[in-house]
C-alpha cells in the first residue's frame, strides 16, 4: 500500500512559507514538494477554507499564512487535509465468516484504534512554532548558517 505523504508535505511547504517575507507562489511551492502547481494549489485550497493560509492574486501573490505558527496544529492540518488513513495495515477481510479470523479482528481492531488515538493526541500537542522552532535549532546547528530561501533550507 503507497503512503500518503500529503500531510508531510504539507507541512513541509508551511514552514518554508513562514520563513518567507511576502506570498510564495504554487510553483515555488510544487518545487519544493516536488509535485505539480496544480495539486498545491488543491491543498492550499482546502487550507484556506479552513483558515489557516490565505491568497493573494496578481503580480507578487501568492499563498501566506493566515494564522501564527503558535496557533495551528499538526492536528489541525491532518484535519484539514480530510483526514487520510494514519495507518496501512489493515485486516485481511472485514467481515470473516471464520471464528479464528473475528477474534484476530477484533483485536487488531482494539490496537488499531488505540495507536491512532495516540497519534492523533500527538498530532494535536504539536504546533507549527513547534516545528519551526526544530528547524530553526537545526540550521544553527549546521555551521552557523542563516540561510532560509525555500529552495536552500534543504
Amino acid at each position: 500500500m503507497k503512503r500518503d505523504s500529503r500531510l508531510s508535505g504539507v507541512l513541509h511547504v508551511l514552514l518554508h512559507m513562514a520563513e518567507q517575507d511576502g506570498p510564495v507562489t504554487s510553483e515555488v511551492l510544487a518545487k519544493a514538494m516536488g509535485t505539480n502547481p496544480v495539486v498545491v494549489r488543491r491543498v492550499m485550497a482546502g487550507l484556506r477554507e479552513q483558515g489557516y493560509v490565505r491568497s493573494e492574486k496578481g503580480h507578487g501573490g501568492g499563498w501566506t499564512l493566515a494564522r501564527d505558527l503558535a496557533e495551528i496544529t499538526l492536528r489541525d492540518i491532518y484535519d484539514a487535509l480530510g483526514r487520510p488513513t494514519l495507518l496501512a495495515m489493515g485486516n485481511r477481510t472485514e467481515a470473516p465468516g471464520c471464528l479464528v479470523e473475528q477474534a484476530v479482528n477484533a483485536s487488531l481492531n482494539a490496537a488499531f484504534r488505540e495507536a491512532e488515538a495516540i497519534l492523533l493526541s500527538r498530532l494535536g500537542d504539536v504546533t507549527l512554532a513547534t516545528l519551526s522552532a526544530d528547524f530553526h535549532a537545526r540550521l544553527s546547528a549546521r555551521s552557523g548558517s542563516s540561510r532560509t530561501e525555500i529552495d536552500h533550507a534543504e
